[in-house]
């Protein structure tokens, strides 16, 4: 009876002695091609147990491997992608402020005192151009580092309106262009920011004097504001990609646009709980801001 139970004892731990033996080449194996993926191989993890947990340990692994791939080819495309935006933006910048230096430059070999004034003015308008790019980019970065928290109250939306289009009335004179703002409710209010609600506006009229032409049409129905005005071929955008950051219509370029102002309005607008979206209809190009709560 003792001869058979040390005999049945030796088998069992021979068994598991193989057991383990087999788990831990198994390990070793996966060791080995862990190392391969580190010098670069895109080789799949295997194994040659059938023990269920290393077949888990092993598909697991396989999976980590795949979601690493796959996030490094989301950052390398990014990475990429901002470079891109870097070298435009640089471009767009310099434009402006090399078109400001020569018109300087004419200015000062000018002895027409007309025409030298001339000059001047044109050189101050490239370099507010300049100070539009830029401040768009501070308030850009302010909203990517999740600095700006905004102070919503009760306003009223036109006399708002009224000022941004008071104070960019030279802009539509020089542009010929005629703003028309209708109302269902002139007394139609929002929770909102006053800054941001103001940043927006100035981005949507900014907007429709850079790339529209003829009237620009305002109206309020129920909660939504729609800005719409003509546009011609060459400024057509992708409605669904207009929002992105530093998305440009290929004429924009020349137009000294930093391509961030109506993604500005996109997260300033979500930040108050509103929304806002666009629409293409023949040469009709139409924003619609779109309170989901909060108005009056």
């Amino acid at each position: 009876m003792a001869a058979l139970f040390i005999i049945v004892t030796a088998i069992v731990v021979t068994g598991i002695s193989v057991h383990h033996i087999c788990i831990l080449n198994d390990l070793r194996f996966l060791c080995s091609q862990i190392k391969e993926l580190e010098n670069g191989s895109q080789i799949e993890l295997c194994v040659q147990s059938r023990q269920p947990h290393v077949l888990a340990l092993c598909k697991k692994l396989n999976d980590l491997q795949r979601m690493h791939n796959d996030t490094y080819v989301r950052y390398e495309k990014a990475q990429k992608h901002l470079k891109q935006n870097i070298t435009g933006l640089a471009h767009d910048i310099r434009t402006p402020l090399t078109g400001a230096v020569g018109y300087v430059q004419l200015a000062q070999e000018c002895e027409q005192s007309v025409q030298r004034e001339q000059y001047l003015k044109t050189a101050l308008g490239r370099m507010q151009e300049l100070e539009d790019m830029l401040e768009e980019l501070f308030l850009y970065t302010k909203l990517t580092s999740e600095e700006l928290k905004p102070k919503v109250c009760q306003i009223q939306v036109l006399p708002l309106l009224s000022t941004c289009l008071i104070g960019m009335y030279a802009q539509f004179e020089e542009k010929e262009m005629v703003p028309n703002v209708n109302f269902a409710s002139e007394s139609f209010c929002v929770l909102a920011d006053e800054e941001y609600l103001r940043r927006i506006f100035r981005n949507l009229l900014h907007n429709a004097l850079l790339h529209g032409e003829g009237e620009l049409n305002i109206s309020q129905t129920d909660n939504c504001l729609r800005f719409e005005n003509t546009i011609t071929e060459s400024d057509r955008p992708d409605p669904d990609r207009i929002f992105e950051r530093f998305y440009k219509a290929d004429s924009a370029r020349r137009k000294g646009s930093s391509g961030l102002g109506l993604f500005i309005v996109k997260e300033l607008a979500e930040k108050m709980n509103a929304g806002v979206r666009a629409q293409l209809s023949g040469d009709k190009f139409c924003i619609i801001l779109e309170w989901k709560s909060g108005f009056l």
